[in-house]
């Protein structure tokens, strides 16, 4: 590499700090989209477009149940736990998790989790950015900021398979 090739062409002015300027905003508590997505409520904070396509954050509120067991070939996973009493299953391991805790889900990882106690609140932290068009394909806009009224019965066999497709799309896989 010659001494000139690490640099910005001459008259380009690079300026990171205003770069982060640009993109910088603020969602209040009882802000974002949201949507009713797999019998819970997402909240969508960030997007892939507002973050430089770093990350995207959800805020989900989920009853007491299980969630299919997934893999995301595009985006590792965080889920920070506000409220509930979770068991997640990354992998081979079985992880339970209350208030303030952590998880992490590396992508090409199966992942799943159950409410044990809830209704559970957490954010989804899936990086990098994008996750939201997974959201937007699989939901409706919420009525109101809680969760929606329970479904009536499982999803029949054609619409798994249409979610199946869409996880494909959208780099995943629902492996139930």
């Amino acid at each position: 590499m010659t001494p000139t090739e690490d640099r910005a062409p001459e008259g380009v002015v690079l300026d990171a700090g205003a770069d982060a300027r640009s993109r910088t905003f603020a969602v209040g508590s009882d802000e974002g989209e949201a949507r009713w997505w797999f019998g819970g409520l997402a909240t969508i904070k960030a997007t892939r477009e507002q973050t430089g396509g770093h990350y995207t954050l959800v805020e989900v509120l989920d009853a007491e149940g299980e969630g299919p067991l997934h893999v995301h070939h595009r985006e590792d996973e965080g889920f920070w736990i506000l409220e509930g009493e979770l068991t997640f299953e990354v992998g081979e391991q079985k992880i339970k998790a209350g208030p303030g805790s952590f998880v992490f889900g590396p992508k090409d990882v199966p992942h799943r989790y159950t409410v044990e106690s809830g209704p559970a609140r957490l954010l989804y932290i899936l990086s990098p950015g994008g996750f939201e068009e997974f959201i937007y394909a699989t939901s409706g806009p919420a009525e109101e900021r809680a969760l929606p009224p329970a479904p009536e019965g499982p999803p029949s066999e054609a619409e798994m398979e249409q979610l199946r497709a869409l996880a494909r799309r959208y780099g995943g896989e629902l492996l139930v």
